[in-house]
């Protein structure tokens, strides 16, 4: 071990003396002990002191911190079209000038909490002597001057609120920089403006709408004494759970005022008199048109502040964004108006106060479930209740109950809306409401989305060269799963036993045609396709199950992916945020989107396109064009989960593409069997904004896709229908019939529910109701239609009818059959066929016998 040099050996040896014999000098002090005690003690102490405060000063706000502070500017978020989305900051405040505080707050808070306000620069060292003196004699009083409150505020974290000597140096620390840096009227303006009021109301302009319904410039001089009256506490002195309280505080507050002659003595009495009166009304935090992407992007922002050093409260960013102020709006009134509407069904069904009492019926058993998933419940079986009296107690609470079945049965639904050619997003609704559902059905929640995954079935189908026209049975389907599973996937009602085409399988969103065609695309094919589109964060399980939509994802994803699709097979990752700016418009940072990629072959977007049309004009999708009067250029698809479950619609259009979905936060919740189909559900919501949006010319009714219209329908000379097809022929061997020239009518076993039907089976003569009129095939190639009802291109063969609407100078068709009579209905408006509404011009076959149809 290394000896110690000599020179610390002999200063240690000094200092154990030096310890030894204190003892002695504390029996026997000598006067030159006791005066230098005197002087050094004091000495001693003011010099620790100094020291303490030198090595505290940079641990205190700095000059420029200071600075800043003084010029703090909270981010804000634009729209597209320069309109406010949303603000940045710490708390629940609005701003205002000194000016802009009644006069009266001025008075009584100098009065009250710093009367020598104009006279100190920080530290009232009068005051301070004076708040020492009575706290050593047991009466505690606070000697903070309004600038030492003030540095409280603006800095909690750092000078801290314990009662400590390190937390008052800090303070006066601070409070002298801020006096250097501001001036007496920008400290009180500062302070009235953050000062905390309760029931998150910060700022002299929030506490006067919270308690008296008015602004800061308008109150009097009673209301401007209850506030400052508050500032020694905020609880103890709430004027609303405290009314008495608040009430002799105001009146010590007059009395200050009257001290310092800011009134009079007759005023006072008078004022005195004068009974406490409170408007309360709670402040809600302005969430703003898009609060849901505001919260992703101020999480966004927060990143990027960080990595360019800059602070989001106040450096008055702002964050240029592509979301269009107009369409937000028409989104969040589509949302609002339609999610009502469809409540009053959720009520209807889940609402019913007996069905939670969980006695009996098809509610008892779910019900029970959300009570034994409550922390109530939770809680009661922990103290060592048995399952059947917690159940029992918490039935019994009538609150909770409301609340649960409340909680429970509020519908849910996420919109979005984006352009295809940009991937700009223009519109964005992440709930029914922020302040009730902070979840993002967006961009976290991921759900199954049902039918509206199947474009990307028939999509594979097409890149591999099947045509929209060739097609399958609708028939039973069994598929053997690895490890000997069957998979019988079906449609309500069961198989109808006709040819049906791709077009027609996608149109009607058959499962059992679905079903066949992902057999022999492949699960693997499909999900490559669906990523390659937009499907990009969640993940597919490559099954079969996958072609009806089993694995969840989110909306944002889906939309994109049908963006891609309008696109002409071109994805282009969806982008938010043009700029970041700086307060004086300066730009910092600029974003434009990525390059598009190549997601799928344009001709076979055109084709996938071309069909999903027909979903709006023929098929699941009908009530487009029927309940919202659009007569543009779209195309989309409908999608529902198993028992009603998830909701889901998307509509393209040339320049924007919109979707939605709804449903229950709790997916153990259902919905009723019509309304929550996804052409009930989420279909209007995505109607009513477009109906919004071409009706204010926001986008363009006359837009057209570059998709030639009809693309996916048989060219002339092709046959309508091809058995013998590539899909048909490989997964069945053998040909079928012939199928019709136009679009089968509803029968048993349709996947979801179309609005217009041009065409059915026909039913055999004996089975077709009276009073219709009828369409006979004299001879072979030659059809006549009887009477008025005009019916040219009928096909007939193998027992399969139907019937186009007609058109200029349609040439006989041959059926290649002997003269064979067919009944057809007539067509007529608003024609009821089996509960189907058939608008003017359709023509369809009732089918006999057919069961209550199942709206899928």
């Amino acid at each position: 071990m290394k000896e110690l040099p000599q020179s610390l050996r002999t200063l240690g040896a000094r200092l154990k003396a030096l310890a030894l014999s204190v003892p002695d000098r504390l029996r026997h002090p000598s006067r030159r002990g006791v005066l230098l005690t005197l002087v050094g003690v004091p000495a001693a102490l003011v010099i620790f002191l100094v020291l303490y405060i030198l090595v505290l000063i940079p641990f205190t706000p700095s000059i420029s911190d200071l600075r800043k502070a003084k010029t703090a500017r909270p981010s804000v978020v634009m729209s597209s079209d320069g309109q406010v989305l949303a603000t940045f900051q710490r708390a629940n405040r609005d701003w205002v000038q000194l000016s802009d505080i009644s006069p009266q707050v001025v008075a009584a808070l100098i009065s009250t909490e710093d009367h020598r306000f104009y006279e100190h620069h920080g530290m009232d060292f009068k005051r301070t002597l004076s708040a020492v003196f009575h706290t050593a004699t047991g009466d505690m009083q606070g000697g903070s001057t309004i600038t030492q409150q003030l540095a409280r505020n603006l800095y909690p974290e750092e000078i801290g609120r314990s009662a400590t000597l390190t937390r008052k140096l800090k303070e006066a620390i601070t409070a002298l920089k801020i006096e250097s840096v501001y001036s007496k009227d920008e400290i009180l303006a500062t302070y009235l403006n953050t000062v905390p009021f309760l029931y998150n109301a910060y700022g002299i302009e929030m506490a006067a709408r919270t308690y008296f319904d008015t602004s800061a410039d308008k109150l009097d001089i009673l209301e401007s004494a209850t506030l400052v009256g508050m500032l020694k506490g905020t609880s103890y002195y709430n004027p609303v759970q405290n009314p008495d309280r608040a009430l002799q505080r105001r009146n010590i507050v007059l009395g200050q005022m009257a001290k310092h002659e800011k009134i009079d003595d007759a005023q006072l009495a008078a004022l005195k008199k004068r009974p406490l009166k409170i408007d309360f009304e709670r402040q809600t935090d302005q969430v703003g048109a898009a609060p849901h992407l505001a919260q992703q992007l101020k999480r966004w922002l927060i990143e990027w502040a960080d990595r360019n050093d800059y602070n989001i409260y106040a450096d008055g960013l702002v964050l240029r964004t592509t979301i269009d102020s107009r369409l937000q709006e028409m989104a969040n009134d589509a949302v609002t108006r339609q999610m009502d509407r469809l409540q009053k069904s959720a009520t209807a069904d889940w609402g019913v106060r007996s069905a939670w009492e969980a006695k009996s019926g098809p509610r008892r058993a779910p019900v029970l479930a959300f009570l034994r998933d409550t922390p109530e419940y939770k809680a009661a079986r922990a103290q060592g209740q048995t399952e059947e009296d917690a159940l029992k107690a918490l039935q019994a609470d009538t609150a909770f109950m409301k609340n649960l079945r409340e909680e429970k049965t509020r519908l849910q639904t996420g919109f979005v809306a984006m352009d295809p050619a940009t991937g700009h997003v223009k519109a964005w609704v992440g709930s029914r409401g922020f302040l009730q559902d902070q979840f993002d059905h967006v961009q976290t929640a991921r759900r199954q989305p049902g039918s509206t995954f199947k474009p990307f079935v028939y999509g594979a189908a097409f890149e591999n060269g099947t045509k929209p026209t060739d097609g399958f049975m609708d028939q039973a389907v069994e598929i053997v799963l690895p490890g000997g599973q069957v998979w019988r996937p079906s449609d309500g009602g069961g198989p109808s036993g006709m040819p049906m085409t791709l077009r027609q399988g996608l149109m009607y969103s058959k499962n059992t045609i679905t079903a066949q065609v992902m057999q022999v695309v492949g699960p693997a094919h499909v999900a490559k396709l669906a990523r390659s589109l937009g499907v990009r964060q969640s993940k597919l399980e490559e099954v079969p199950s996958l072609a009806l939509g089993t694995s969840p994802v989110t909306l944002k994803e889906m939309v994109s992916a049908y963006s891609s699709i309008a696109n002409d097979g071109r994805y282009i990752e969806p982008i938010m945020v043009t700029q970041v700016e700086d307060r004086n418009g300066g730009v910092l940072e600029a974003f434009t989107a990525k390059p598009a990629e190549t997601a799928m072959e344009s001709s076979v977007a055109q084709t996938l396109l071309d069909v999903l049309r027909g979903v709006v004009d023929q098929g699941t999708g009908g009530g487009i064009r029927s309940r919202f009067g659009i007569r543009a250029d779209v195309a989309g698809k409908t999608g529902t989960t198993q028992d009603n479950t998830d909701g889901w619609f998307i509509l393209m259009s040339p320049q924007l593409v919109a979707g939605a979905w709804v449903g229950f936060n709790d997916n153990r919740v259902t919905m009723g069997g019509y309304w929550g189909q996804g052409a009930h559900s989420a279909l209007p919501v995505v109607g009513d904004f477009f109906q919004q949006a071409y009706k204010s010319k926001s986008i363009d009714a006359e837009a057209r896709f570059t998709a030639p219209q009809g693309v996916s329908e048989p060219a002339p000379g092709e046959p309508a229908f091809d058995m013998n097809g590539p899909l048909n022929g490989e997964l069945n061997g053998e040909p079928g019939g012939v199928s019709p020239n136009g679009s089968p009518g509803m029968s048993p076993g349709w996947g979801e529910p179309a609005d217009l039907y041009r065409g059915a089976s026909a039913p055999p003569p004996e089975n077709v109701p009276g009073g219709v009129r009828y369409v006979n095939v004299q001879a072979p190639g030659q059809v006549t239609p009887q009477s008025d009802a005009a019916a040219a291109g009928l096909s007939v063969g193998a027992g399969v009818a139907a019937v186009q609407a007609p058109s200029a100078n349609a040439p006989p068709v041959s059926t290649g059959l002997a003269p064979v009579e067919i009944r057809v209905v007539e067509p007529i408006r608003s024609q009821r066929a089996e509960g189907m509404s058939m608008p003017t011009g359709a023509i369809s076959f009732p089918v006999p016998n057919q069961p209550s149809i199942q709206m899928r």
